[in-house]
């Protein structure tokens, strides 16, 4: 039954225990204690409350799925590396994996490369619990840790990227089997969340961004042979670079005023 019906159930325990922990999240926080709340773009207070809340709410959509064992770790550890980054380089100015990497190299290591090589490594383990041979594992984990960082290039605007994650996953509920299950996992959970963050009254953050980016490459994977994945592994990395470039040139600028959040990456971090 379960299987007949994986993605109606997927997306329903997606966004119900999105709701859930967010509702809870909110509970508990009444007022807003400052640790769960950022000042945005437009100098509003919004609550963190819905990045860990989609992280869970994805990871335990993916369930009805016989790759629960690997969406669920690059869910999960997507969305622990970026809540990681939302509170520890809430007040880094670098954006971009270059100023990431450059200061790696000169022996800092900062909260974007934790999170740079966090979401890799993971995004590689879930890709060889996913695909048998060595190439296709490969790219397995460009594409998951790839859309992860997507998802958080997009994340410019309140409702940016939960609507970039409906819109990228409604097609893969068309499709059967894992695919399915994982498309409808991330989008129930982007659902969920998606009026509270356009309203401005939360904000999904890194981790959200990132988990739920995480789980959309999961369904890509699941759905995709090794043609498939060579495109949208290809596409990611022009996505990237592209998003470095524009990290670069609004420091250079210094447009960092027109981030996200205050304290929050704008693109890539």
């Amino acid at each position: 039954m379960i299987r007949k019906f994986g993605r109606a159930v997927a997306f329903g325990v997606g966004a119900g225990a999105t709701r859930a922990v967010y509702g809870e999240l909110r509970r508990r926080s009444p007022g807003g204690a400052s640790r769960w709340e950022r000042t945005n773009y437009a100098g509003r207070t919004v609550h963190l409350g819905a990045g860990p809340a989609v992280a869970v709410g994805a990871a335990l959509g993916a369930l009805p799925s016989r790759t629960r064992g690997a969406a669920a770790l690059a869910v999960l550890a997507a969305g622990a590396c970026g809540a990681y980054d939302d509170v520890v380089g809430a007040g880094d100015p670098r954006r971009g994996f270059r100023a990431h990497l450059s200061a790696l190299r000169d022996g800092e290591v900062t909260s974007g490369a934790v999170k740079l090589f966090g979401i890799s490594a993971a995004g590689l383990a879930a890709g060889a619990l996913l695909k048998e041979r060595p190439v296709d594992r490969f790219l397995a984990g460009m594409v998951i840790a790839g859309t992860a960082h997507f998802v958080n290039l997009v994340d410019v605007r309140p409702g940016r990227a939960t609507a970039a994650v409906l819109t990228l996953g409604a097609p893969g509920l068309l499709r059967k089997g894992p695919a399915g299950v994982l498309s409808a996992a991330s989008v129930g959970a982007a659902a969920a969340v998606l009026p509270d963050d356009v309203a401005e009254r939360t904000m999904i953050g890194d981790a959200g961004a990132h988990a739920l980016g995480a789980a959309l490459g999961a369904a890509i994977v699941a759905g995709n042979g090794r043609a498939g994945l060579v495109a949208h592994a290809a596409g990611l990395v022009a996505a990237a670079v592209y998003g470095d470039k524009v990290s670069e040139l609004a420091r250079q600028v210094g447009e960092t005023d027109q981030r996200k959040w205050t304290g929050a990456p704008t693109v890539v971090s």
